[in-house]
Order: structure tokens, then C-alpha cells, then sequence
């Protein structure tokens, strides 16, 4: 009888930590899951360094060198023209690698060259509204904005928009992710839903 009180005890023992084991493997499942979701309508501004891309203006200034100081801006082809080295790719990279580059590309003309590389304009930065919406475009986002403000610079919905059906074409490398928008949710005052748009988002209200 003792011997099989020892047993019993014994296995509730290993049995405890199991179950323990189990649970936070599913918690830690849960949180990735949850982390997944946050990261598909995280918000506009994250901290990834902010990337060039064409149609922006920069200031590339050599210090105590005027003559190969310039405002720049990026071309459609992601290229800019700078005295020197000629074209130099700054589309998709940030404004220190970019710093880089012109300042490797210098020193064989210049000694020790001090280079600095200042973001005056964002025209980059871009999310389409189409559908049925008072003024479909292509507009500039220079700040946070949620899918509720794109909308409204699109002066709002037509009157036979199907608010129920609005989606959100986001590109993730090459597939493209489709994010459905409850607008009657939003407009009944549910912040959640009206997540945060993300450059290169196309919002469809059909």
C-alpha cells in the first residue's frame, strides 16, 4: 500500500511539469500568433530607419566643399547626380548608408572627405485610394495616418459604396496580403479596426 501511494505521487510529480511544459509552449504559441497579427497592422511609423526612394529631395553636403554640395533629387530610376561620382544608386537605402557610399566614392578625389546626407523632402512615401470614393489618387502620407484619414483625403465614400466589403491590398515581398476594413465598425466607434496604413497600400472600396 505504501509502495503504491509512493508510485501514484511519483507520477502526479512528472505529470505536473509536462502539463506546465505544455502550457507555456501554447502561450508561447498564442504570442506569435498575436505578434503575427500586430505586425500586419502595425503602425505607419516603426522603428526601421527610414529608406530613399525616388521623388525625394537631398541635401548632400561636403563639409568645406561648396562646389560638391548639392540638393538632390532622387530620379525614377533611384539614382541621384553629384559632382565627381557621377550617378549613384540612393533609392533603398537609408541616409547613412547612402553617407557611405558618396563618402567611399570621394576619396579618390578628395582626402578624407566629410560627407553628410539630409533628407529635405518625402515624395516617396505613397498609398493609392480607388473605388468608390469621391476622389480616387495617389497620395503622399508624411505622417502616421490610419485607413480612416486616407479615406477622408479621398473625401470620403460614394453613396453606393459597399462599406462592408472595403479591403487593403498590402505587398509583402511578392504576395500580396488582403486586410478587410469594417468601416461600420469604425464608425461606430471601434478604434481598433482603423489600423494604421503602411507605404505602397492600396485601398479598395468597392
Amino acid at each position: 500500500m505504501i509502495f503504491r501511494r509512493f508510485v501514484l505521487a511519483a507520477a502526479c510529480l512528472v505529470a505536473a511539469p509536462m502539463a506546465s511544459a505544455q502550457e507555456q509552449r501554447l502561450e508561447r504559441s498564442s504570442a506569435v500568433a498575436d505578434g503575427a497579427e500586430a505586425a500586419l497592422a502595425s503602425p505607419f511609423v516603426t522603428a526601421v530607419a527610414f529608406r530613399i526612394g525616388p521623388e525625394d529631395i537631398l541635401d548632400v553636403q561636403v563639409w568645406k566643399n561648396s562646389d560638391l554640395s548639392r540638393i538632390v533629387p532622387v530620379r525614377p530610376d533611384g539614382m541621384i547626380s553629384l559632382p565627381l561620382v557621377n550617378d549613384i544608386q540612393a533609392a533603398g537605402l537609408t541616409p547613412s548608408d547612402l553617407r557611405l557610399r558618396i563618402t567611399q566614392r570621394l576619396t579618390e578625389f578628395v582626402p578624407s572627405p566629410e560627407v553628410s546626407v539630409i533628407v529635405r523632402e518625402v515624395h516617396s512615401v505613397k498609398v493609392a485610394v480607388i473605388g468608390a470614393v469621391r476622389m480616387p489618387g495617389l497620395f503622399e502620407v508624411r505622417s502616421p495616418a490610419t485607413i480612416l484619414d486616407m479615406l477622408a483625403r479621398a473625401q470620403g465614400l460614394s453613396e453606393f459604396a459597399d462599406r462592408g466589403r472595403i479591403v487593403v491590398l498590402r505587398q509583402n515581398g511578392e504576395a500580396t496580403t488582403r486586410i478587410p476594413f469594417n468601416y461600420r465598425q469604425v464608425a461606430e466607434g471601434s478604434e481598433q479596426d482603423n489600423f494604421s496604413v503602411r507605404p505602397g497600400d492600396v485601398i479598395f472600396v468597392p
